[in-house]
């Protein structure tokens, strides 16, 4: 089960939504994917959802297709590391990871976790969610944080 709920979905999209017009434009969507580790120019971007910014519903479409696109890829079937689709992935899930592993000691840390949610706007400490539970999800070995495996479970199923 995907750890982004709708409401989880719409205080990111509230976040995206700079000037508050209940669309967000491809600038603001694109900010956040380079942000997670996924790259495409805004050309590429315009051409895949065809249209110059979008609303809730629309947005919660684009995150659902891009997580289909996720399930496909790596659901179900052993995927093959050789593939340039796969390196590229694995590639991009690194970057990010490291994005977030802030102290380069190989894991996820709650403290890092909220840090860097903090940084991308998309935590907020009155909403009462709890960091260690969303390590505590992905945290196969009970370690208290999450390594690169970790991760990569973490974000086949954000994404997927």
């Amino acid at each position: 089960m995907s750890p982004l709920g709708t409401g989880d979905l719409r205080q990111i999209f509230e976040n995206l939504d700079k000037n508050g017009d209940g669309q967000v434009s491809l600038e603001e969507l694109n900010w956040l994917l380079e942000k997670i580790g996924i790259h495409h120019s805004l050309g590429e971007l315009e051409l895949s959802i065809g249209k110059p910014s979008l609303d809730f519903d629309e947005f919660l479409f684009f995150y659902d297709s891009i997580s289909s696109e996720e399930t496909m890829r790596s659901g179900g079937v052993e995927s093959r590391e050789s593939s340039e689709g796969d390196v590229n992935q694995e590639t991009d899930l690194a970057e990010a990871f490291k994005v977030f592993d802030l102290n380069d000691d190989g894991f996820i840390s709650c403290d890092e976790l909220q840090s860097v949610l903090s940084k991308l706007e998309l935590w907020d400490e009155r909403s009462g969610r709890d960091c260690n539970s969303m390590i505590r999800a992905y945290d196969t070995n009970n370690d208290g944080k999450l390594d690169f495996e970790e991760f990569k479970s973490m974000m086949s199923i954000t994404i997927s």
